[in-house]
């Protein structure tokens, strides 16, 4: 995707203080544009005060043109579903909201890539991130797509959530052969808060909570997400998710790396919010000083939702990076 500089530049006095409180250059941004110059709060977290850290997982400060994007994929999404078909649709658990699509693969005992949708914990559906359904489809493999209940109808708690991923992931697993997967070559993936939930499924105890063999996920791609939660506990996320101990401990995946048995590909773009871009590299050194296969990919010139878009683009940054690490790739002719 070619980049456009001038495309990237924040409008708007309130964007362009926000950015700059959470780079620490806040003082020289308001002077210049004729305001008096900001006195520094007390530090919540790092060397963040609670306006800056608030900036700092707010991707629309740093992405003002979240929403044209986010529109393209959803018509990427609707072109994709048109072209390919609807997906089976399948449950995995109990509630309406445990479905799953699954887009079957071109041919039969295919690997299956199970992507986990981003939308800060509290929007998204399957049917609007089916974008890269048709890559998929070109390459051999299996694109599954579960729904999940949203943080907002589950009592502002993520645990409803990171459960039904987990489920999800494990009905994928006992019933592979009903869609023409393999279930022996399954695969995870996941974007923003997405790759939150897809990070947790990293620390499952597979075995004794599904009687599934620790180590059945053969990769994982991890875009531009949260492993520790303690900057979005102290942040203005806490307005709509209920944080408490417990759920940041046991849903940070980052303190749970003896759990990780899968060799992990991590991304991020340079202009994602510093929270975003320090969270995955933390994550990146903390599992390579772990000692597990870890991969760091850093996409110049992307936004958070600029490198969403690169998904379902074989030559685009996570397109790329997604075939090479399920070990496939599509006739372009």
């Amino acid at each position: 995707m070619a980049t456009d500089p001038d495309r990237r530049v924040l409008v708007g006095t309130a964007a362009a203080c926000a950015v700059a409180a959470a780079t620490g250059a806040f003082s020289e941004s308001v002077q210049a544009q004729g305001a008096a110059p900001r006195v520094k709060g007390p530090r919540i977290y790092l060397d963040y005060d609670q306006a800056e850290l608030d900036a700092a997982y707010d991707q629309a400060v740093y992405a003002p043109n979240a929403r044209d994007v986010q529109g393209r994929m959803r018509r990427l999404a609707a072109d994709a579903r048109k072209r390919l078909g609807e997906p089976e649709r399948h449950a995995y658990g109990p509630t309406a909201i445990e479905k799953l699509d699954v887009y079957r693969a071109n041919k039969p005992n295919a690997p299956i890539q199970i992507f986990i949708h981003g939308g800060a914990w509290r929007s998204g559906t399957a049917a609007e991130h089916a974008d890269a359904a048709e890559l998929m489809h070109q390459a051999g493999a299996v694109y599954v797509i579960p729904d999940f209940t949203l943080v907002q109808d589950a009592a502002d708690s993520l645990r409803s959530m990171a459960d039904q991923v987990r489920r999800s992931i494990a009905w994928v697993y006992k019933n592979a052969a009903k869609f023409g997967g393999d279930a022996n070559r399954i695969y995870i993936s996941g974007h923003s808060s997405g790759a939150h939930l897809a990070g947790v499924a990293l620390i499952t105890d597979w075995q004794r909570e599904y009687g599934i063999a620790d180590d059945f996920l053969k990769g994982a791609l991890l875009c531009s997400g949260m492993y520790d939660l303690k900057g979005p506990r102290l942040s203005a996320r806490s307005n709509y998710v209920k944080f408490d101990d417990a759920m940041e401990d046991a849903l940070s995946a980052q303190r749970h790396l003896d759990k990780v048995r899968t060799p992990v590909l991590l991304v991020h773009g340079t202009l994602e919010t510093p929270e975003f871009q320090r969270q995955t590299r933390d994550f990146a050194a903390a599992l390579k000083q772990a000692g597990k296969p870890v991969e760091l990919i850093v996409a110049e010139g992307f936004n958070h939702f600029e490198i969403r878009e690169t998904f379902a683009n074989p030559f685009g940054i996570v397109g790329r990076a997604w075939l090479a690490q399920m070990k496939l790739s599509i006739n372009t002719r």
